[in-house]
């Protein structure tokens, strides 16, 4: 068999098994919402869209009248709009977009009067516990093993390695150039052939 007739019977396997997916997704019966549609078991991944500046109802509440632009601006961060038009009015504008979830978003505005904070207004901010609680992906990964060990484990594991090297001392000390304190890595790179 030649290698371009052998091209042409893979290429056509191809476009018959894209033809039948095709076909699968796009009919008007109840095939397309099937879970036995092989187009449904794969499903994208989207990842977590968080847009513009968070404002948590703890940097609301420090807000006061005749606060100056920047003590406000220490407080809030930089407005995402503040128009040359409106030069006396910041917005803070936040969104997040997640799978699974419509998406959320808070809109809040300061008014000045000259270098003065005046006003302040928007939605109901959520806490900082609150906003973190929402970012938790509920993707549960098991229990977080212990980090530190206790004497016990660290006594076993000196007893353990005391007595390696007195029994393979002879073999450890042959296996390796130059005496057990050198260290020998690999190459970085394969030789040239």
């Amino acid at each position: 068999m030649s290698a371009n007739h052998h091209h042409g019977v893979h290429t056509a396997f191809i476009v018959m098994a894209c033809t039948l997916l095709a076909s699968c997704s796009s009919g008007t019966s109840g095939m397309s919402r099937s879970p036995i549609n092989p187009v449904n078991w794969i499903t994208p991944y989207k990842v977590d869209v968080i847009q513009g500046n968070f404002i948590s109802s703890e940097q609301v509440g420090q807000l006061r009248p005749g606060l100056s632009r920047d003590q406000v601006k220490a407080v809030l961060g930089t407005p995402l709009m503040a128009s040359l038009f409106h030069a006396d009015r910041w917005d803070y504008v936040f969104t997040l977009t997640r799978q699974g979830v419509a998406p959320q978003s808070f809109k809040y505005t300061v008014f000045f009067k000259g270098d003065q904070l005046e006003r302040f207004e928007g939605d109901a901010m959520p806490s900082e516990a609150e906003f973190i609680s929402k970012l938790d992906s509920k993707r549960k990964f098991g229990k977080v093993p212990v980090l530190e060990a206790t004497e016990e484990q660290l006594k076993a594991a000196e007893k353990s390695s005391a007595a390696k090297p007195a029994s393979n001392g002879a073999a450890a000390a042959a296996s390796v150039p130059g005496g057990p304190q050198t260290t020998v890595y690999p190459p970085l790179e394969s030789p040239k052939q």
